[in-house]
């Protein structure tokens, strides 16, 4: 790269699912080149999936107003107006470069395919190792290959707080009973039947769901997906009359955004492999993904956690649409039961409560950069152990923004958070070394650190408590759905939090006392 581009464009994917698995890849060109403008080109039906991400400046929508020869030559000259310095190809189609060449780009980057090699800049040859890996190394390394650095981090998708809001209103008004699993059922795959499950098995699973779990199910889909769902109550309205209390059906009701919302607030999520299922994986939602036709390997659930549930057979992955066969056993042959018992797995069993650090537990000496200075608050190691004995896991959880602006060494944190573990019983511990200026995903209030908590400690989020000194920490709370208790001398006033305590101890009694009340009733 000839100079440090000021404008680039990166052409975006087509389908959903592909979309989620591009944001690492997004992600990385942000961090690489921070100061530069980002504009991303999409189909109309992604765009959602980008909305609200800091790593994007502008979305422009590739809609039917720039379909045939004239639509490019229009979206070209839209294009060269903005005077971009350089575009990023995520897209294989040729399509993608002949409008980049169209619109004047001087440096056009993407894979060797579609035989548009003569119409890129650099030219990335596809290795085949990287078509054995998942998908998301597969844009990773396009950037990797132009000699832009990445960084590969979880999909993540950004919520507002006004769309979490809603999810829940919508949710505690169908379902007015509190602390039952809820879970996501998305019985539909654009792609075509042979990823799908068939539908009595799901109406098997929900009914399992439902009088095993006392558990809750919403079922959501696209409009053309209807169908599939109406399909699957028809069948539960003949093993469970009670099933309506415990079922929502939001099959073709919501958009992208709306159903991503609701998605977040599932303790588990069932999915054929769709783009809901990399929707909900992106935000962190622990996911049993039912794959037939397709590769596991290369498009399943991101990341730890999750369960895929496929079968051995000599045929799959087959990639197909449709079965040639005619009677799709890679989906026959999975049965409720297997998927009832992941579900079962992958529901969380522990409560929590998530700490802050400093001026939490130990004394804030802005910036603590050394064990001289390193105070634990008097009293904390009892209160916590309290905690303990109560049943709750201890999560650190920790901005450490000195690290990015490189005043605060990363190995001391490692090792104080280490020290602490051992000393006051905490059982794990995640921090953000970034600037703020990063607007990371992993910086509270956004509640990735604690999502990935979830997954691997099994955590009951509805059930855990956030103890913070700052308003972040209770809007970290507010985000994952858990209660946020402010330490404060005196109320602030405007705060989010469920509960504003004068120290660690007020804020440990004050959390006994809740249990207390839910055990009695």
């Amino acid at each position: 790269m000839s100079k440090q581009p000021q404008k680039i464009l990166i052409r975006g994917v087509n389908w959903i699912g592909d979309a989620v698995l591009t944001l690492p890849s997004i992600r990385s060109v942000r961090k690489a080149f921070p100061d530069a403008r980002i504009s991303l080109l999409v189909k109309p039906w992604v765009s959602d999936i980008f909305k609200e991400s800091p790593d994007i400046d502008e979305i422009i929508l590739y809609g039917d107003n720039f379909h045939g020869f004239a639509g490019k030559l229009r979206l070209a000259k839209t294009l060269r107006k903005k005077k971009f310095d350089i575009a990023i190809l995520l897209q294989n189609a040729f399509d993608a470069a002949f409008i980049s060449r169209l619109a004047g780009i001087p440096e056009i980057i993407g894979y060797r395919r579609d035989g548009r090699g003569f119409l890129l800049t650099k030219s990335i040859p596809v290795a085949k190792y990287n078509l054995k890996q998942h998908q998301v190394y597969y844009y990773l390394n396009l950037l990797k290959s132009a000699g832009i650095k990445t960084a590969e981090t979880q999909p993540y998708i950004y919520l507002t707080d006004d769309e979490r809001g809603h999810a829940r209103d919508l949710l505690s008004s169908y379902f007015p009973e509190t602390g039952l699993p809820l879970i996501g059922i998305n019985p539909g795959a654009a792609y075509g039947s042979a990823k799908r499950w068939l539908p009595e098995r799901f109406a098997e699973l929900i009914s399992g769901i439902i009088n095993e779990l006392n558990g809750r199910v919403v079922i959501f889909g696209s409009q053309p997906e209807v169908e599939i769902a109406n399909e699957i109550y028809r069948k539960l309205e003949t093993r469970n009359p009670e099933f309506k209390k415990r079922l929502l059906m939001m099959s073709g009701k919501t958009g992208l955004r709306e159903a991503a919302a609701l998605i977040a607030e599932c303790d588990a999520f069932v999915s054929n492999d769709s783009g809901l299922m990399h929707v909900a994986s992106a935000l962190l939602v622990p996911v049993v993904a039912i794959f037939g036709s397709t590769n596991r390997t290369a498009t399943g659930p991101f990341g730890e956690g999750h369960k895929i549930i496929n079968k051995d057979l000599p045929c799959a992955p087959c990639m197909k649409r449709e079965c040639p066969e005619g009677h799709v056993r890679c989906m026959t042959e999975i049965t409720a039961a297997e998927v009832f018992s992941a579900v079962r797995e992958i529901l969380a069993c522990n409560k929590a409560i998530f700490l802050d650090k400093d001026g939490t537990i130990i004394e804030d000496k802005n910036y603590l950069n050394s064990f001289d200075d390193l105070v634990i608050l008097p009293g904390a190691k009892k209160s916590l152990q309290k905690l303990k004995d109560a049943g709750f896991k201890l999560i650190g959880i920790t901005n450490q923004s000195g690290i990015g602006r490189g005043i605060v060494d990363e190995k001391f944190v490692r090792e104080s958070n280490a020290y602490l573990q051992k000393e006051l019983g905490i059982d794990d511990f995640y921090y953000c070394p970034h600037h703020p200026d990063e607007h990371c995903p992993c910086r509270k209030p956004e509640p990735l650190l604690a999502l990935l908590a979830r997954f691997k400690h099994r955590i009951n989020l509805k059930a855990s408590y956030v103890i913070g000194d700052k308003e972040s920490d209770v809007m970290l709370g507010v985000k994952a759905g858990a209660a946020g208790i402010l330490l404060a001398a005196q109320s602030p006033g405007s705060t989010g939090a469920s509960y504003v305590a004068g120290d660690l101890s007020a804020a440990v009694e004050w959390i006994m006392e809740r249990e207390k009340d839910k055990s009695n009733g």
